[in-house]
Order: C-alpha cells, then sequence, then structure tokens
C-alpha cells in the first residue's frame, strides 16, 4: 500500500511539473496581455464578422475574454451587456467548443498532437455551431434574464502590477492543477496496481470502439469528460508512457475531448444567463462522437487500404 502511494505521488507530481512548465509562463503573458491593448485590437477585428454568426458586434468582446482565460471570464463579460437568449445561446456553444485556447491546447499538445490542430478543432467547431444555430433557430429573441452574477475585477496599473498580478494568477493556476493531478494519479495508480483499471477498460470498451479507438484509452476519455482538457492531458501523458496507447488513439482521444471536455462544469456554469442547457450538453456530446467516429473511420479506412498495396521493388544496373 505504501508502495502505491509512493509511486502514485511521485508520477503526480511528475505530471504537475510538466504541465506546469507549460501553465506557468503562459498564464503570466496571456494575464499580462488581458490588460494591455491587445484585447481591444482584437475585439475591433473581429467585431465586423460578427454578423455572419448571428451575433451583435459587441459581443466580440466575452468571445475574446473567454478564448484568452476562460469560461467564466467570458460569462462575467457576457452579463456585461444586454442579449438575447439566443446571443446568449450561439455565445454559450461557442465558448464550450473554444475556451481558454492558449492554455488548454498549449498543454493538450503535450501528448505529441500539433497544438495547430487542437487550435483549429476548436474553433472551427465554434464557428460551424454558431452558423448553424443562427440559420435554424427562429426563437430566442426575448431578452435574457441573467441569474445572480457578481463581477469583481480588479484593474492593476502599470507593468509591475500587472506583472504581479500574473505571478500570482500562475502560481494558484499551479497549486490548483497539483491539487487536482496528484490525487488523480495516486487513484488511477490504484486502479492500475489493483487491477481495476482493466475493468474499467472492458466496461467501456464498446463506447471506446465505436469511436474507433482500442479500450486503453478508456481511462483518458473519463478523465477528460469530467475534469477537462488541460487536466485531463495529465492523464494522457501518463496513459501514452504507461498503458501503450497508441498515437492514432490519442489523437482521436485528442479531438473527442476537445469538441467535448469537462461536461458538467462546462454546461452547468451556464444555467445562471438563463439559456437552455441540455441542448448545449447534447450539441457538445453529439459533435464529439460524429467528429470522432468520422475521422477514425477514414483513418481506419487509409491505413487498411495501404496496407493491402503491393509493394513493388525494382533494382536496377548502375551504369
Amino acid at each position: 500500500m505504501i508502495g502505491i502511494l509512493q509511486r502514485g505521488f511521485k508520477q503526480g507530481i511528475s505530471v504537475t511539473w510538466t504541465l506546469g512548465k507549460v501553465i506557468f509562463p503562459v498564464t503570466i503573458i496571456v494575464t499580462i496581455l488581458r490588460y494591455t491593448q491587445l484585447l481591444p485590437w482584437l475585439i475591433e477585428l473581429i467585431s465586423p464578422f460578427m454578423k455572419w454568426i448571428g451575433l451583435p458586434g459587441e459581443a466580440a468582446v466575452p468571445l475574446v475574454i473567454g478564448n484568452l482565460l476562460n469560461l467564466y471570464a467570458g460569462i462575467g463579460a457576457i452579463v456585461s451587456f444586454d442579449f438575447s437568449v439566443k446571443e446568449v445561446f450561439i455565445m454559450a456553444i461557442m465558448l464550450s467548443f473554444s475556451h481558454n485556447l492558449i492554455i488548454e491546447s498549449t498543454v493538450a499538445s503535450k501528448v505529441g498532437v500539433n497544438w495547430l490542430i487542437v487550435v483549429g478543432v476548436r474553433i472551427a467547431l465554434a464557428l460551424l455551431s454558431a452558423f448553424i444555430i443562427n440559420i435554424f433557430w427562429k426563437g430566442g429573441s426575448e431578452l435574457a434574464q441573467y441569474g445572480l452574477i457578481s463581477k469583481t475585477d480588479h484593474v492593476p496599473s502599470g507593468w509591475i502590477d500587472m506583472t504581479i498580478l500574473g505571478i500570482q494568477t500562475a502560481l494558484m493556476s499551479v497549486v490548483q492543477l497539483a491539487i487536482i493531478v496528484i490525487p488523480l494519479m495516486l487513484a488511477i495508480q490504484f486502479f492500475r496496481e489493483l487491477g481495476w483499471m482493466s475493468k474499467v477498460s472492458d466496461w467501456l470498451a464498446p463506447f471506446t470502439k465505436v469511436l474507433g479507438m482500442e479500450k486503453n484509452t478508456s481511462m483518458t476519455l473519463v478523465a477528460g469528460l469530467s475534469i477537462g482538457l488541460a487536466y485531463g492531458a495529465g492523464l494522457m501523458i501518463q496513459a501514452v508512457k504507461e498503458d501503450g496507447v497508441s498515437k492514432k488513439d490519442m489523437c482521436l482521444a485528442l479531438i473527442f475531448l476537445v469538441s467535448c471536455h469537462a461536461v458538467v462544469e462546462d454546461t452547468l456554469v451556464f444555467i445562471p444567463l438563463g439559456i437552455p442547457v441540455w441542448p448545449l450538453l447534447l450539441i457538445r456530446l453529439s459533435t464529439a462522437i460524429i467528429l470522432t467516429a468520422a475521422i477514425a473511420f477514414v483513418w481506419n479506412r487509409n491505413s487498411a487500404k495501404k496496407r493491402k498495396e503491393p509493394l513493388h521493388e525494382h533494382s536496377y544496373d548502375s551504369i
């Protein structure tokens, strides 16, 4: 028992260090950039394109803030404006697919998948879903009634204050990471050494098979669905090392999780905005399943075709 705890704690510290080296500097940079002219410039840049997805120009504010920071920051920006139910729902869908892009996508790329793929998939899903909802949903024109959401935001003055705030935020992010990752690694170590991991994998095997993955990716999917993409990346890194998860399966798992991660928290957090959350959850889940299964089908078919192609070897006499 003591040995399992020691090994699990060691793995937790190792994963926290691996992810913390990414999260700490990126958090400082993003926090500082939030209070520079970059944010207003980005908002002004994308405002003219808002009409194509059924949103007014001011919707660029929560979208930019949510993508640079997190869902809570995006929601804090939403309640600062008067939007219709449909507009809030479109922004909720977009931010559920695409939020905290820099940190989550950078951390996710540590498992070996190009971060451009991660960012591209998330942004594409956000834009496509917004475009479809805008076309097919004719209701939701009434003004959104927000719940009791309080917003406090200390605005630092000067580069020194911004840097201090960035360091404080980064330290808290790493501490929060350790609080989540270390117990998770301890639990996974118990699961693995007591033989429970294989049982969980067997239970989830039909689901992973539908998604075109082997059953040893099951714990990775569970972690990402429950605790999110950034924290779930820690388990992904461990799965690559110890569970023998192939690069193809890890790529498919990441595609699934960038579409649908932390489904409970990321869905419930929108309840105070007064929008229907069940459609939000169903859209994310169905999109993740369909997208991952489709990519797996094409991937497996191409792999099978390559295996069937005959190899022609020719030798020529040199002159």
